[in-house]
């Protein structure tokens, strides 16, 4: 008995292409569905190297934009309290110069003073309160406060608000 062994050369070959068009096919439908040009290192070595790089640096800058809104954020919050102070020490003003006046009585200096005692506490309040993310922005200890606004390490701001509390 023996054996015979029967080869279709052809189908053999046809199946071989149809294997090979198959995984360009899944290449093609994963590139399509995922809209990019290179999906693994194998479609592209460097170019998977270089879009990593590009990602990890789009990442910190992304980072670096939020950090400068908070700063900004900061600048903000202490400027609004500023000018509410602005106005107060205006209001302390008006008041020190009616007082001034020689045609004021006694009663009215005293309640001009009274006005103006509650008028610098909330000064004080308003430099106490202020604050931002729990950071003291008015007290004096917002000094040297550091940013990170770029990329690199040495692409920084730094920021100082002194303290604005009154002397009495």
């Amino acid at each position: 008995m023996g054996f015979r062994i029967n080869t279709n050369i052809g189908a053999l070959n046809a199946h071989a292409n149809s294997v090979v068009n198959a995984n360009e096919l899944d290449k093609s439908l994963s590139r399509l569905s995922s809209g990019l040009r290179i999906n693994s290192a194998a479609d592209d070595a460097s170019g998977m190297a270089i879009a990593d790089s590009l990602r990890s640096q789009a990442a910190t800058l992304g980072q670096a934009i939020n950090n400068g809104n908070d700063a900004i954020g900061i600048l903000q919050t202490a400027d609004k309290a500023m000018d509410e102070q602005l106005k107060i020490l205006d209001t302390i003003k008006t008041k020190a110069t009616q007082a001034a006046q020689d045609g004021q009585s006694l009663k009215t200096r005293t309640m001009l003073q009274a006005d103006i005692n509650r008028l610098m506490e909330e000064l004080d309040n308003i430099a106490n309160t202020t604050a931002f993310n729990g950071k003291q922005l008015l007290s004096g200890n917002f000094t040297n406060q550091e940013f990170q606004i770029g990329s690199s390490s040495n692409q920084t701001i730094k920021a100082s608000i002194g303290p604005t509390q009154s002397s009495k």
